[in-house]
């Protein structure tokens, strides 16, 4: 067997940036755990799936430990396959994933996907969390995943989180933020459950993220830094029930997965 597969880094202009996805472009489904397999083998953050249809094409994403119900970053990347690489005949691309129907467009070099709002719920610091990230967040936020705020950008960039005691807080990933120097906010992300200590670029978390500042800052558009160790950038806006996150990306190969 013989299967395609791009690697792109997203939400950059420029390769070794932004967050690195591996996209494997198929006929049809192949079995669950050599899809699994091939993302561990990969060992990026998510390795994306798609089948490309003329209507609606289907795609799913694997960390290298499981299978997640969305990603940003690894969506972005297979769109930017799609156009810029398969030569896809419109500007806008409609994927059926564990999270609905996305929608995706492409505008000149930036590509802008229209993901669903998670809102998250005020819940209460503990002391395991404090001693998780090292220092305590101002207030804390729950919906798939944990957020927690904090007063400045310096607060985010000071964090060295301890992933052994992450993974015992109840949360797909955790997300730090605070109000941005140079943008209107900053984040980092934490996902160590599924394999991925600190990712780089995580369009996901954003979902949560942007619904947060958006009232906290009285705008519905907004950037968004990363402050990773390769960094990105994100242009976000809030609909009310809608978020949308554009960026760039890069190709960084092409080749082909031989499985005997």
């Amino acid at each position: 067997m013989k299967i395609k597969m791009y690697q792109v880094d997203a939400f950059t202009e420029e390769i070794f940036k932004g967050n690195p996805a591996a996209i494997c472009i198929l006929e049809e489904w192949i079995d669950e755990n050599l899809m699994q397999n091939i993302a561990s083998e990969n060992n990026l953050s998510e390795t994306a799936f798609c089948i490309i249809k003329d209507d609606i094409c289907e795609l799913r994403w694997f960390t290298p430990e499981e299978e997640i119900d969305l990603c940003g970053h690894a969506t972005l990347a297979t769109a930017y396959v799609i156009f810029e690489v398969l030569n896809y005949p419109k500007n806008s691309v409609k994927f059926e994933t564990k999270s609905g129907i996305l929608t995706v467009e492409k505008d000149g070099e930036n590509i802008t996907m229209e993901f669903p709002s998670r809102e998250g719920i005020e819940v209460a610091i503990t002391e395991q969390l404090i001693q998780g990230l090292g220092k305590e967040p101002k207030e804390v936020y729950k919906s798939r995943d944990l957020m927690a705020v904090y007063d400045n950008e310096q607060d985010i960039i000071d964090l060295q989180p301890n992933m052994e005691g992450l993974k015992l807080i109840d949360a797909f990933g955790i997300i730090v933020t605070a109000k941005g120097e140079s943008s209107d906010f900053v984040s980092r992300y934490f996902a160590p459950l599924c394999g991925v200590p600190e990712d780089p670029v995580t369009g996901s978390a954003h979902c949560t993220l942007v619904p947060y500042w958006s009232k906290v800052l009285e705008q519905n558009k907004m950037i968004a830094h990363q402050l990773s160790r390769r960094g990105g950038l994100l242009v976000c806006e809030y609909t009310g029930e809608k978020v949308k996150i554009s960026g760039k990306a890069k190709l960084f190969f092409k080749g082909e997965i031989f499985i005997d």
